[in-house]
């Protein structure tokens, strides 16, 4: 079945943005005392895009997508979906929503159909529209021919999609999906980057998608925000993210670590090279044309005795993106995105009103 016979585009109950946030702040309580997660957040998803919020582990993304689809409380700061503020109308927010989480949301024990009809009933859909909206999304998604089997019997990738499935139950405007292809292998991750492109492109559906994987997020977002540390630090297109960056990456992979200070020192004085750094063994910097300049950083690490194992050059990347704005490579990031709310927020289910 065609996604878009499964999912109608849904009539807007609103103008504006799909989902408008300002400002958000949001601090827990950890073992190292109080952790800012989010630190004045700002972004914007327009209707029928994809947006992409990239960072590492404890970037905040997870504590944003909590905080819009009404799970958690802002410390302060305004967000609004499809018009809706999250805290003074979250009833109508949920309306308006899907959220599918990192965690596995469907039942081991019982089938992909009853895992569906059953978020369907907690949506207030009558059993009849329940089951006929289970059987379509189940078709919709590939997952007819194992309708009837245990979820425990799925294979991750298949898992994922009724995960998917489940958030879709009620048509929502809005599609929040939180680290969606985290342990999954790359076919199942490809057969889920093109389920949600389809419900962009062909249902006009609204997502915000967080991520660490790069290639995700260059893949399938109309607009990334790349968030470090609980605040955002450049957002754009991939291409114009990329763009902002001129010249090609050189990365130096040296034989000793201990080498690093002294091979960045030695860069920094070659003719051409910027925005030079090390990390670990890998020395980083850019060049207007790196194919003239690595041969001549290659030589003059070696009159200085810096013994090197690899070098390459490549264009820019969200990587580098991420690099160039935050001052280290993006898998350094240090795990901020857990603890427990200084507030009292109360359990909220992000289903039905």
């Amino acid at each position: 079945m065609p996604i878009t016979t499964a999912l109608p585009q849904r009539p807007r109950t609103s103008p504006g943005p799909a989902i408008e946030v300002a400002g958000l702040t949001k601090s827990y309580r950890s073992r190292h005392g109080v952790v800012r997660a989010l630190d004045g957040v700002d972004l914007v998803v327009e209707p029928g895009a994809v947006l992409g919020l990239l960072g590492p582990n404890g970037a905040g993304k997870s504590t944003t997508v909590r905080i819009l689809a009404t799970l958690s409380l802002p410390d302060a700061g305004t967000a609004r979906v499809s018009g809706h503020d999250v805290v003074r109308d979250a009833a109508a927010v949920r309306r308006e929503i899907g959220y599918v989480s990192q965690r596995p949301v469907t039942r081991g024990l019982d089938t992909g159909r009853e895992n569906l009809e059953l978020a369907g009933r907690l949506h207030g859909l009558s059993r009849h529209a329940a089951r006929a909206r289970a059987g379509e999304l189940l078709d919709a998604f590939g997952l007819g021919a194992s309708a009837d089997r245990l979820v425990r019997t799925y294979s991750g990738g298949m898992a994922r999609k009724l995960d998917v499935a489940v958030g879709l139950m009620h048509s929502p405007a809005v599609l929040f999906l939180d680290e969606p292809t985290t342990g999954l292998d790359p076919e199942a991750r490809a057969e889920l980057w093109a389920l949600v492109s389809r419900l962009a492109a062909d249902a006009g559906m609204s997502v915000l998608l967080t991520t660490h994987y790069l290639d995700e997020a260059d893949h399938l977002a109309n607009q990334v925000v790349i968030v470090d540390r609980g605040r955002v630090v450049t957002s754009g297109t991939p291409d114009a993210l990329k763009d902002q960056l001129h010249g090609d990456g050189l990365t130096v992979d040296l034989d000793e670590a201990d080498d690093a200070a002294r091979a960045a020192g030695v860069a920094a004085r070659v003719d051409g090279l910027s925005e030079v750094g090390v990390d670990g063994r890998l020395l980083r910097a850019r060049a207007a044309s790196g194919a003239v300049t690595l041969p001549t950083l290659l030589a003059a690490l070696d009159a200085a005795g810096v013994r090197v194992r690899a070098a390459g050059l490549a264009r820019p990347s969200l990587d580098d993106v991420y690099l160039h704005h935050t001052g280290h490579a993006f898998d350094t990031g240090h795990p901020r995105d857990t603890g427990s709310p200084l507030d009292t927020d109360s359990a909220r289910l992000a289903v039905g009103a």
